[in-house]
């Protein structure tokens, strides 16, 4: 049995798919004008969609919370008081509100109401603490910040001078909001689809958080294109999400999945590996969302009955590796994986709806593979233009900029320039970079090879090198510290590993290093590797020497001491064998 993407496609992969949508096709009907004609002027917004249906269909369940329902007329009517609340302390369209939470109920319903107003939801995540909070604060330049009480420690690490004249915790907001009308906000009704919906925080490399803005009209691009199009779910469904709401995959792939089928989404706080077929069960659930390390957790899990004793037939994510593709779906019983590929602040999607196994899917956007330098910047050839690569073969997948594919960049014009790649194929076109290795396929379809840049992915994070450098530099008694990923057998992403050049006598304490990173940055981006080096290079060539680093990994270090992470305990231990093999198990860091 294959174990690969595939390296193309052909029209059988494509008549087979379509043959699986046939009883889909007139609910896709409804929706594929919405991928391929969207109006930025268009008065049609993610509020309006679930206000129409809690109108249409007032007692269909809408959110599932440890096993309890409740109605999309409910939901709607709470969610309307928690709009009033924001309306009486002054917001308004275009204001911001920062949004510190787990995922629970309250946490979808204040979102809703946030876009429903024509503010911005600020998805704060919650793993963020100090210096890095208070920058993502700063980029919010909130109205308002409610918070989950869950979340205290993440909240008192902002410093006072970032927190906006309102703030609640959700106890004062249900306070609040009881007694406040419930009817939908007049607002709603009249806003365009350019309007601002999200905030959704990615790293950058400049090692602290940059906001990507989502705006209604691309979040419809999800509705339309992968909920109503790939996953196509039905009013009797019910979507499992363990994902945070603060990421793209749950509130615009997931929550876009649920709305464009009028179904119902079963929020878990937290992802739980040995829980996970319990909830679904409990919940009900027939599809779930993921990211390529939840897949890889549930197949380290020993074997149970609930592995087929759940109704789920369809999911959605993305970086299911190719390698465990089948096994995963054999041992689970799923009928049909959605994977699908967009950054945050992309300007496309490719999706899998013809279900073609170990793909990304399939984009009728306008996109180019083309060739890239070792840096990761597309490659320019002697008249200054790019060049795109053979089918099949890797290179730096680029998407086409226009009124009818806009970008909606960063908070920060000035990152969202840095991404734009003008006059590439001939003047005054633009496009913009992914800082992604793909290959084409054939019929629109790409196969995911690599990240680039100064950023890699770890447990479904973008971990910046910078962030983690400052972290090691701080520990005391650090000359220079160059971070990087790379690969584990098995593990989806690439792990964190540091090189570290100490001053002359200098020593670390495992223990204590250990702690302070833990101290300093979120759990996924730990370094679990660190190497101490003689000396690094500060030349014009150090990034080379990065990429030679990032070539030897934790396998080829020489006589150089290594150390790994064991865990908050034991912090770093000397490297032994196994401790790969331990990480690609779930086994370490504990």
């Amino acid at each position: 049995m294959s174990t690969t993407a595939p390296q193309k496609i052909g029209v059988t992969d494509m008549v087979r798919g379509a043959i699986k949508m046939v009883p889909d096709l007139p609910s896709m009907a409804r929706h594929a004008p919405g991928l391929v004609i969207r109006s930025a002027t268009a008065k049609r917004t993610i509020g309006q969609i679930f206000a129409n249906l809690a109108e249409k269909h007032p007692d269909r369940p809408f959110i599932r919370w440890n096993g309890e329902s409740t109605t999309y007329g409910e939901a709607n009517r709470q969610v309307n008081r928690y709009a009033a609340v924001l309306a009486d302390r002054g917001v308004g369209t275009g204001d911001v509100v920062g949004i510190l939470s787990k995922n629970n109920p309250t946490d979808l319903m204040l979102i809703l109401a946030t876009v429903k107003l024509g503010a911005v939801a600020g998805m704060l995540n919650y793993n963020q603490r100090g210096e890095v909070i208070d920058h993502s604060m700063k980029l919010l330049d909130g109205a308002a910040l409610i918070y989950d009480p869950e979340v205290t420690d993440a909240f008192e690490s902002i410093s006072p001078e970032r927190l906006p004249s309102n703030v609640l915790d959700f106890t004062a907001l249900d306070e609040e909001a009881a007694g406040k009308s419930d009817s939908n906000p007049a607002v709603t009704k009249d806003l365009p689809a350019s309007t601002t919906a999200f905030y959704i925080f990615t790293s950058g490399t400049t090692g602290l958080p940059k906001a990507s803005v989502m705006s209604h009209n691309r979040w419809l691009a999800n509705y339309s294109g992968i909920g109503g199009l790939a996953v196509r779910l039905r009013p009797s469904d019910t979507m499992y999400v363990a994902l945070p709401l603060y990421h793209n995959n749950a509130l615009s792939v997931s929550l876009g999945a649920v709305l464009s089928g009028g179904a119902c989404i079963a929020i878990s706080k937290q992802f739980s590996a040995s829980r996970f077929w319990d909830e679904v069960i409990l919940n009900r659930a027939t599809s779930f969302c993921y990211i390529g390390e939840l897949c890889r957790y549930l197949l380290a899990q020993p074997a149970k009955p609930t592995d087929r004793q759940h109704s789920v037939r369809v999911i959605v994510g993305n970086g299911m590796r190719p390698e465990i593709w089948d096994e995963f779906t054999d041992r689970f019983g799923i009928d049909r994986v959605v994977e699908f590929y967009g950054a945050s602040e992309l300007n496309l999607a490719f999706v899998n709806a013809f279900d073609v196994k170990r793909t990304v899917g399939f984009c009728p956007l306008p996109y180019k593979v083309v060739e890239y330098d070792m840096d990761g910047n597309p490659k320019r050839d002697a008249k200054g233009r790019l060049n795109r690569v053979s089918k099949g073969e890797p290179g730096l997948l680029i998407s086409e900029i226009s009124d009818r594919v806009p970008v909606d960049g960063y908070t920060d014009e000035s990152d969202t320039e840095k991404k734009i790649i003008r006059d590439a194929f001939k003047d005054a076109d633009a496009y913009f970079n992914s800082g992604d290795l793909v290959r084409e396929l054939g019929f629109r379809h790409i196969a995911f090879v690599d990240r680039l840049g100064d950023t890699f992915r770890w447990k479904g994070e973008n971990v910046a090198t910078t962030e983690v450098e400052a972290a090691v530099d701080g520990a005391g008694g650090v000359e220079q510290t160059v971070a990087y990923g790379v690969e584990v057998a098995g593990c989806d992403g690439r792990a964190g590993m540091v090189a570290v050049e100490m001053r002359d006598g200098a020593v670390l304490d495992p223990k204590k290093l250990a702690d302070h990173l833990y101290r300093t940055l979120p759990a996924y981006a730990m370094p679990l590797f660190v190497r101490f080096v003689s000396a690094i290079e500060a030349t014009s060539t150090f990034k080379n020497r990065k990429v030679e680093l990032r070539e030897e990994a934790f396998t080829s270090v020489g006589d150089d001491e290594l150390w790994v992470l064991a865990g908050r305990n034991d912090g770093y231990v000397p490297f032994y064998d196994g401790y790969a093999a331990d990480v690609a198990a779930a086994k370490a860091p504990r």
